[in-house]
């Protein structure tokens, strides 16, 4: 897939917080582009920063113009780290991976979607949801491309450019889904395996109304695999937590709190009642 091909995929739906970049912390920035979180990490005193998932298509320009107000002007990245594949999570990867000449990392049970060997299964918009989830059905579900320009995450859980970090696999959502952790101050890079605003939604996703929720609905095709990772993920006691959709959450009422009640709960308020995906 060219990227062209990924232009024509442009969704016109698009939250309050577009375009907002976040500061998590001292060497962690949040962009929202459209209604997905494209992660910054490394300080900019640092010599290296590496970004987690590649945004919405026709999100290149956003995402570059970010890296150069946090960092130096054209310094690339150490590299793209891809928590899946999902059109939103690589919109702008092609384009940034030529502008940056930067290496693409993602776990190997996601390589053959991105290898173009495989398609992702099609979104499911007969889901028990709102509004998203009933439109579904037009979201692109086509792998890319990538040859050998995306390798394997090492065997050893290690985050290559990022020294602190440890990626989780967290299926469920999709086969390779992975996390970040850094334990020194719990930080977590969840992706999709949990949201912190409803994804199937319309109006939640336009508002970005803060909850933590399960993954999106019509995109999720192993339920059980994705309540184990909620419960990886909760037993990690993340002190923040920087989603694929929705604002960062931190805090004991809303992360601590919320998290556990997910995992606790997970069949009824995450996994729906019905659906091609639902056993």
């Amino acid at each position: 897939m060219d990227d062209n091909h990924l232009n024509e995929k442009f969704m016109p739906m698009t939250s309050i917080s577009n375009g907002d970049v976040q500061i998590i912390n001292e060497d962690i920035y949040c962009l929202s582009v459209q209604i997905v979180n494209v992660i910054f990490v490394g300080s900019p005193k640092d010599d290296k920063w590496v970004l987690i998932d590649a945004g919405m298509p026709r999100s290149a320009e956003a995402i570059k113009n970010t890296a150069e107000k946090i960092y130096a002007p054209q310094k690339p990245p150490a590299a793209i780290i891809l928590t899946h594949g999902h059109f939103d999570h690589v919109g702008a990867l092609i384009e940034l991976m030529e502008y940056w000449k930067a290496p693409v990392y993602a776990h190997i049970k996601e390589m053959p979607y991105l290898t173009g060997q495989e398609n992702y299964p099609e979104p499911d918009p007969t889901v028990e949801g709102g509004m998203v989830a009933k439109i579904s059905s037009i979201f692109p579900n086509e792998g890319i491309n990538l040859d050998e320009k995306v390798q394997p995450l090492p065997d050893d859980h290690s985050v290559p450019g990022l020294r602190d970090w440890k990626w989780v696999h967290t299926p469920g959502h999709s086969k390779g889904h992975i996390s970040l952790f850094r334990e020194s101050d719990r930080s977590l890079i969840v992706g999709d395996a949990f949201v912190n605003v409803r994804q199937d939604s319309l109006y939640k996703v336009i508002t970005q109304e803060k909850e933590i929720a399960g993954p999106p609905r019509y995109l999720t095709t192993d339920w059980e695999a994705a309540k184990e990772s909620v419960r990886l993920l909760e037993s990690l006691k993340p002190a923040v937590a920087i989603t694929g959709h929705g604002f960062p959450v931190e805090g004991k009422e809303e992360l601590e709190m919320g998290l556990a009640k997910l995992a606790k709960e997970f069949d009824s308020l995450a996994k729906p009642d019905h659906g091609k995906y639902v056993e």
